[in-house]
């Protein structure tokens, strides 16, 4: 497993210096009932900086 994931969701509070810093990711289909490319995905960790 990586040691960084980068992110560029700048909006996300869990975004730092493009950097995802949540404890856990996950990431889900984007409607679809099979994932063949990365738009068909979603990342559910997202929480905005704004809430």
């Amino acid at each position: 497993m990586p040691d960084k994931i980068k992110c560029t969701v700048t909006e996300c509070q869990y975004n730092s210096s493009v950097e995802c810093v949540a404890p856990m990711i996950q990431v889900e289909r984007n409607h679809s009932s099979n994932a063949n490319n990365s738009d068909q995905t979603k990342c559910e960790t997202f929480k905005s900086k704004n809430m």
